[in-house]
């Protein structure tokens, strides 16, 4: 409420990529998922690679890590959800260790890119359809790099434009036909 509350004073240090050794935090990134995987009882092989992704404006060599077994539903979970979680913690724990921040993906048996393939042809098809009907179309809520993925697949589009709406949890896309 603010009653009797008192400023508090905070201190950040921004966490620099790591240097040259990504072999290393590779390495780490992944025997602490294969960890995690045990510890969750799920039997699961885990495959590393580097891959390139583009973090705020800037590119960058991220971990990419592959988790492949039988039954693995379980660690995507509802629209990724459980997934996203995994990767978060895998980047805690791996920034806590080796004291530096590097970018890690986590996929399981490919979800991330067959998801992101279904994104890409839904935001063309709503495109469609806003364009023919002409009125706009506001997409149910999605986490920001779904959102991205929309954006990203009609920015050059002729006809639409994209807009983010709400706030939180409730973000999602509109799609508008432009004037």
């Amino acid at each position: 409420m603010g009653f009797g509350a008192e400023e508090a004073v905070v201190r950040v240090q921004p966490l620099v990529p790591a240097p040259g050794n990504q072999s290393d935090v590779a390495e780490a990134a992944r025997s602490i998922l294969e960890r995690l995987l045990t510890l969750m009882g799920l039997t699961a092989s885990v495959e590393s690679q580097s891959q390139s992704v583009v973090e705020e404006g800037e590119e960058a060599s991220a971990i990419a890590l592959d988790v492949k077994g039988d039954d693995l539903g379980i660690l995507i979970g509802r629209r990724g959800q459980t997934l996203a979680g995994l990767q978060y913690i895998v980047r805690l724990i791996v920034g806590h260790q080796t004291k530096n921040w590097v970018p890690i993906v986590i996929d399981v048996e490919g979800y991330k890119q067959r998801r992101y393939q279904a994104l890409q042809v839904f935001a063309r098809n709503l495109a469609e359809q806003v364009k023919a009907k002409g009125t706009p179309f506001t997409m149910e809520p999605m986490p920001a790099y779904e959102r991205r993925i929309i954006h990203l697949t009609l920015a050059d589009h002729p006809d639409v434009t994209t807009e983010s709406i709400d706030e939180g949890d409730f973000r999602k896309v509109m799609i508008i036909p432009r004037q």
